[in-house]
């Protein structure tokens, strides 16, 4: 018996891990009205997984801080003469997921549904009057705007997100970076329904969308997925290219006052791109830095060292154009200034020195070793879908990602990382009460 067992698990194992090694082969077509469509069948389970993606991120609110969040919110808020509660009372009966959300890039909504017809024919029809066909009325229209006043209020208060708030407005000024994506009070207050509709209609098109499948079905089944979705979308046109991002001039440094108990310290300034010629150079360098979690140098140094943080980090969050690269921790309030100074040194030490052979050797192996992990799931590989397709990268980049981190050596990373990261002109955000400070009271 505990030879059955132990031979059943051996095979287990063998048949997960070569599930997660698997790299998936990615088709790609575009619809008759110009929606890009990318798709990977997975036939083990019976499911299927869609994203469908509109360049109407927040980047695209331009003097109307919300307006990309608050139309994606609007969304199943009604469309067509269905009311909310009837569409989530027919995706409930369906046994269907579908969720929407709005980053700076992008504006989203996924369904995940079984892939029986009886079952994911009458769910696409559903998605794509939610897409093509929102009502925008004026009770919900209320409704979903006092919510976000409510969260944005809770976040006034919020270190975290003071913080993050701080770091955008200085790190990318004028651009539309600046703000994250769920806006301002202010900007909330101020939008108007004819403000949802307009920028539904330029931006809710087929041309400006993009299509991820991955499930159980074969090509002809996805594409008649990819045409039922949006069939009914406008053509339209793609939106405009975004503005670069203009590099720091100077360092800029801001301390605000909040009655936490532990500081907030963010530190960094523009990074990178998705498709930059130093993706992975800058990658594989910041994977050693602070982005391998309890392991990697900052850790080393910050916590396990000084025992000045529980958790600090780092990374870069490449997007359309260059986003930012971010090292934050949060420590208690009295020894601040002494774990900003550490991280700092760090970051100096090794942008000057770099890493040995050995540490990076230890890195590639890090990297390569869980990155079958990172694709193991449905869930997982439509992700990569969506940015392989979005940020028009190669279709081949998840079969050439281990041998793309192999190819960086030591030499492109000391060269690389002084010149990308300018030490000399950094933004430091720190948010908590410093020692001997009194918190003003409203």
């Amino acid at each position: 018996m505990k030879f059955r067992v132990v031979f059943t698990f051996f095979w287990g194992f063998l048949l997960l891990a070569s599930n997660a090694f698997a790299i998936p082969a990615i088709q790609h077509w575009q619809t008759a009205n110009g929606t890009r469509v990318y798709f990977v069948p997975a036939p083990e389970l019976p499911m299927v997984d869609i994203e469908v993606v509109f360049d109407a991120g927040s980047a695209r609110d331009s003097d109307k801080p919300s307006l990309a969040s608050l139309t994606n919110d609007l969304l199943r808020e009604g469309a067509d003469g269905y009311s909310a509660n009837k569409i989530a009372k027919n995706l409930d009966n369906l046994g269907v997921e579908v969720s929407n959300w709005v980053d700076r890039d992008k504006a989203t909504v996924s369904l995940r549904s079984l892939n029986d017809t009886q079952v994911l024919q009458p769910a696409l029809k559903m998605l794509a009057l939610i897409l093509s066909k929102p009502d925008f009325a004026k009770v919900p229209f209320e409704r979903v705007r006092q919510q976000m006043l409510v969260t944005l209020k809770y976040q006034q208060q919020t270190p975290q997100i003071i913080a993050r708030k701080a770091f955008y407005n200085t790190v990318f000024a004028a651009h539309p970076y600046a703000n994250l994506s769920d806006g301002t009070r202010k900007g909330v207050k101020a939008l108007t329904r004819d403000d949802v509709k307009t920028f539904h209609a330029n931006y809710y098109t087929a041309k400006n969308a993009l299509i991820a499948i991955v499930g159980a079905l074969d090509r002809k089944a996805a594409e008649d997925v990819a045409k039922t979705i949006v069939a009914q979308l406008p053509n339209g046109k793609t939106a405009q290219d975004l503005p670069s991002v203009t590099e720091l001039s100077v360092a800029k440094r801001l301390d605000i006052v909040h009655s936490s108990t532990q500081t907030h310290i963010l530190v960094g300034q523009p990074g990178m791109a998705y498709g930059d010629p130093d993706y992975f150079t800058l990658y594989v360098g910041n994977y050693f830095l602070g982005g391998s979690g309890l392991v990697s140098k900052l850790a080393e140094e910050v916590r396990e060292k000084r025992g000045l943080a529980y958790s600090v980090r780092s990374y870069f969050y490449p997007k359309r154009v260059a986003g930012p690269f971010i090292a934050s921790l949060e420590t208690r309030n009295d020894q601040a200034e002494q774990a900003l100074q550490v991280m700092q040194e760090v970051i100096r030490n090794f942008v000057v020195q770099g890493l040995s052979e050995l540490e990076l050797k230890k890195v590639k192996q890090g990297i390569t070793g869980s990155f079958p992990l990172r694709i193991a799931e449905n869930s997982d590989i439509i992700s990569y879908l969506t940015m392989i397709g979005f940020y028009n990268l190669p279709l081949d980049y998840l079969h050439n990602f281990n041998d793309n981190v192999e190819a960086v050596t030591l030499e492109m990373i000391k060269e690389t990382f002084p010149r990308r990261l300018n030490l000399d002109k950094l933004v430091i955000v720190t948010v908590g009460k410093r020692e001997n400070e009194e918190i003003p009271t409203k």
